[in-house]
């Protein structure tokens, strides 16, 4: 739709106060991911817990906690979030840092990135990136004028990213502190840092991801297998072979919807990390594009969205939703990236589709906040004209 016939509609009331595009492609995601986790985990989930819907239940459970929140944060003013901003940084820090306290944080596969509520375990990354997001957005607006002078404003962000960046290393989270890297980097961009200093910012950026990964030798195993996964195909390549095997058996078609068999115990994380690999075994290239597609629709509109909100002069809804489409696109290119062998592994779920109830709850809290971004713009418009 034209500026001009979007323009139109405002004036004559016939415009929804919600962008349709973007609830239907998001829609339309969510239940291509709900057929993929039923038919990537049913084999382990019955092997494993007796029920060959096991999974998808509590995938169901965590999409309907997610309809309730995010139609509860749709309801709530961009004005509560700028005032609270701080205190939400405030919180992202303290739930890091108590996530890391032995006997309260949880230990999986060597990781401790998760609190433990009775039957349900929380992965406190999700929370603590949307929670900086929403500050970081805050501050946008306050020092917009101020970025492309003041080197104070310009570092000041940088040093609380590196700071939650520190405890994100500690769980160790290196997927979810490459995404907030690149998200930052991104927002600080499209708010206007001068170009000189943005390519100093990625230079550094850059130095430091070659630092992490020269002191960690299981991070420098990663990256040397995933340059030739199959110099050690039953080891420290065994992911990404698999995963590579199911891109090559899926073909232009794919061998049909539940007729995968790296899912049988062959790809380690089917239904979570490695679902798209799944994916493109059971549906093939053409099953790839369509997704591809509706990520590429969603993201168009949630970037039309952050535009518009701008041109309104609502600047903090403006970076907000710029801030969190960035993170999903930064996230959904990783974990695609990795499962064709483009990226080193890393331990990040495809948003809306893959299986886990903290991704999955974070993400319909952020559309939430998204469609609030373009309902206020909306009214703004419709006040003004």
């Amino acid at each position: 739709m034209s500026t001009a016939t979007w323009a139109k509609e405002y004036k004559s009331r016939r415009i929804a106060l919600y962008d349709r595009g973007f609830v239907i492609v998001a829609i339309l995601i969510l239940i291509a991911g709900l057929v993929m986790v039923a038919s990537a985990s049913m084999i382990i989930s019955s092997e494993t817990y007796g029920s060959s819907f096991h999974y998808l239940n509590r995938q169901l459970f965590s999409l309907a906690l997610g309809l309730v929140a995010s139609a509860f944060v749709m309801r709530i003013p961009l004005s509560f979030f700028e005032k609270h901003s701080r205190l939400f940084l405030v919180l992202a820090f303290a739930l890091l840092a108590l996530v890391l306290v032995p006997g309260i944080g949880r230990a999986v596969n060597g990781s401790r990135r998760w609190l433990h509520f009775g039957p349900l375990n929380f992965q406190v990354s999700e929370l603590a990136k949307l929670l900086f997001i929403i500050y970081l957005g805050s501050y946008l607006h306050r020092f917009r004028e101020n970025l492309s002078e003041d080197r104070a404003s310009f570092i000041r962000p940088l040093i609380i990213l590196a700071a939650i960046s520190v405890l994100l290393l500690l769980e160790p989270d290196f997927g979810s502190m490459a995404v907030l890297v690149a998200t930052t980097l991104g927002l600080l961009f499209l708010a206007g840092v001068r170009l000189r200093y943005f390519i100093f910012l990625i230079g550094l950026a850059v130095l430091a991801l070659v630092g992490l990964v020269e002191v960690a030798p299981y991070r420098l195993l990663r990256l040397t297998s995933f340059l030739n996964p199959w110099a050690d195909q039953f080891g420290s390549g065994y992911q990404l072979t698999q995963s590579l095997i199911a891109f090559g058996r899926g073909g232009i078609m794919g061998v049909g919807l539940g007729e995968s068999i790296q899912k049988l115990f062959y790809l380690p994380e089917a239904h979570t990390d490695f679902l798209f690999a799944v994916l493109a075994e059971e549906l093939g290239l053409v099953g790839m594009v369509t997704v591809l597609v509706l990520y590429a629709v969603f993201f168009w509109r949630v970037f039309v969205i952050g535009r518009r909100a701008y041109l309104e002069r609502l600047y903090f809804g403006s970076f907000l939703a710029y801030g969190l489409g960035l993170w999903l696109f930064c996230q959904v290119l990783i974990n695609i990236g990795v499962n064709v062998g483009l990226l080193p592994t890393k331990g990040l779920t495809l948003p809306l589709m893959s299986y886990g109830g903290s991704s999955l709850l974070i993400n319909f809290i952020l559309m939430g906040l998204i469609l609030r971004v373009d309902h206020e713009m909306r009214i703004s418009y419709m006040g003004r004209h």
